[in-house]
C-alpha cells in the first residue's frame, strides 16, 4: 500500500505510475547503477538547511552539520559550500570535513573517546572548539595542547537529566547516557578548566538526543542550560557560545516534528526573554536536514510464502540499511511502478543476510513479484554510514540527484576493496 503522503515530498513524487527524485526516474537509476542504491536530493537538503536559516535570520548563528548522519563527501561538500561548519566525532571524520573544503575553524569536535593522536590532529587544524564530555578528558587535553604549545577552545557538554521522549539508544541528555557532565558537576567542572594550563573556556554544550519530535525537551533543556550560564559567569567564567546541539527529528510513519523554523522561533523568543539573545548560537543539525532527501532502491529477489509469514526477499540488507536490525525502525517501503501487476499480499521484506534479525520492514501491503525495484524511504540518515561488509558484502553506489542530473558521488564498492587490507600468514617452508 502506498502512502497518501510520500515522507520526502514534493521532492519525492510520482510522475505517470514512475517514482521520481526531483526530475530523476529512479527505476533508470537502478538500471543505470544497479540495486542496491542510495539516492539523495540536493533540492531537499536545501530546504532543510534553509529552514534553519529562516529560523535564526538576524542572529549570530553557526550552523554544524552533524556529519554521523551522512559523511559522503559530496555532502559534506554542498553544506559547506552554503556556508555550513561540521559537528564531528573522531580523527577520521574530520580528514572528511578537509577533503571536502570544510573550513576546520567551523569544526566543533564532540564524542566521549576522543584520544591523544585525535586531540593534536584537531589542535594541528586549527578547529573552532572541543566539545569536552568528560573531567578527565579536561585533564588530558590541557596536558596535550600545552605540549604543543597552544590553548585548546572548549566547551563543556552538559547532561542536563532532561528526556528527550525518543529511543533509548539514541536518548543522550539522561543521568544514565554516557555523554556529557552531570548537570550539578557542572559549576566545578568549568572552574577546573578554567585553571587549567593548556585550555581556553568559549562556550557551553548541550544535546539531548536525536529523533525528537516534540518541543517540551528542548525548552526544558534551554531553560537548564541558561541556569548554568548565568552561574558560570557569576563565577567569573565568560561564556562566548551556546551550543544547544540537535537531534530534531524527521517523518519516518506519520511523525510531526516542528519545522525547524517554528521550534526556534520559539526558542529564541525564551532565549531573548533571559537576556541572552545577543549571544552567538551553535546548533548542530543532522538527521533533518538529510534524512528524509534520501531513498534505498532494491531489487525484489524472491517471494517466499510461509504459514505464519511471507517474505519479500530483496538484495538490500541490515548490512546497508542497519536502522531497522539496531533500533527497530520505521522505514516506509513503495514501489518504483506504481502500477501494481501483482495481487497486494503481507510481507516482512527482509535480505539475504544470515541474520533473524536482517529485515527492512514488518507486515507490508505490497503488490510485487520477483525482479520489481523497491524504495525504502528516509534513508538519507544514518543508514549508509552505518553500513557495513558483513557476509562480504560489498557497499552500495551513492547517487546525488540535482533537479535532472544525476552525480554518482561513491562508485559501488567491489570485493577486492574489501579484502584491499588484509594479508594472508606466509606458507609454511
Amino acid at each position: 500500500m502506498i502512502p497518501s503522503v510520500l515522507p520526502g515530498q514534493p521532492q519525492l513524487h510520482y510522475r505517470d505510475q514512475a517514482l521520481y527524485l526531483e526530475d530523476r526516474c529512479l527505476s533508470d537509476l537502478a538500471r543505470e547503477h544497479g540495486t542496491p542504491l542510495y539516492v539523495y536530493s540536493q533540492a531537499s537538503m536545501l530546504q532543510a538547511l534553509a529552514a534553519y536559516q529562516r529560523g535564526f535570520a538576524g542572529r549570530r548563528v553557526q550552523i554544524c552539520y552533524a556529519m554521523k548522519a551522512n559523511s559522503s563527501l559530496a555532502v559534506l561538500q554542498l553544506f559547506a559550500q552554503h556556508g555550513c561548519g561540521f559537528d564531528i566525532v573522531s580523527g577520521g571524520e574530520l580528514q572528511r570535513v578537509l577533503a571536502a573544503g570544510g573550513d576546520p575553524a567551523k569544526v566543533i569536535f564532540s564524542g566521549v573517546g576522543k584520544s591523544r593522536a585525535e586531540m593534536r590532529q584537531a589542535l594541528e587544524a586549527g578547529i573552532g572548539c572541543f566539545n569536552v564530555e568528560s573531567e578527565a578528558e579536561l585533564e588530558v587535553l590541557s596536558e596535550v595542547a600545552q605540549a604543543m604549545g597552544l590553548r585548546a577552545p572548549i566547551s563543556i557538554r552538559v547532561n542536563p537529566n532532561v528526556d528527550a521522549k525518543t529511543h533509548p539508544y539514541i536518548s543522550t541528555g539522561l543521568k544514565g547516557n554516557k555523554f556529557g557532565i552531570a548537570h550539578e558537576r557542572t559549576l566545578d567542572t568549568y572552574r577546573r578548566a578554567a585553571q587549567l594550563p593548556g585550555l581556553r573556556v568559549v562556550g557551553i554544550d548541550c544535546h539531548i538526543g536525536s529523533q525528537i519530535t516534540e518541543e517540551t525537551p528542548y525548552l526544558d533543556a534551554m531553560d537548564r542550560l541558561l541556569d548554568l550560564v548565568q552561574a558560570i559567569e557569576a563565577a567569573g567564567i565568560a561564556i562566548h557560545h551556546i551550543d544547544f546541539g540537535g537531534g530534531l527529528g524527521i517523518d519516518y510513519n506519520g511523525d510531526t516534528p516542528p519545522a525547524a523554523d517554528a521550534l526556534w522561533s520559539r526558542l529564541l523568543a525564551k532565549l531573548d526573554a533571559r537576556g541572552y539573545g545577543d549571544r552567538l548560537l551553535m546548533i548542530e543539525p543532522g538527521r533533518s536536514l538529510v534524512g528524509n532527501a534520501g531513498v534505498c532502491l532494491t531489487e525484489v529477489l524472491y517471494l517466499k510464502p510461509g504459514e505464519q509469514k511471507n517474505f519479500c526477499v530483496v538484495d538490500a540488507a541490515m548490512n546497508d540499511l542497519p536502522r531497522p536490525a539496531m533500533y527497530q525502525a520505521y522505514h516506509a517501503i513503495v514501489p518504483l511502478d506504481a502500477a501494481a501487476k501483482a495481487p497486494e499480499q503481507v510481507y516482512d521484506v527482509v535480505g539475504p543476510i544470515c541474520e533473524s534479525g536482517d529485515w527492512l520492514g514488518k507486515d507490508r501491503s505490497l503488490a510485487v513479484a520477483a525482479g520489481d525495484m523497491l524504495a525504502v524511504l528516509s534513508t538519507g540518515a544514518y543508514c549508509s554510514s552505518m553500513g557495513s561488509t558483513y557476509n562480504t558484502r560489498a557497499r552500495p553506489a551513492e547517487v546525488l540527484v540535482d533537479g535532472a542530473q544525476a552525480h554518482l558521488i561513491r562508485a559501488r564498492e567491489g570485493i577486492s576493496d574489501i579484502f584491499r587490507c588484509e594479508r594472508l600468514i606466509p606458507p609454511k617452508p
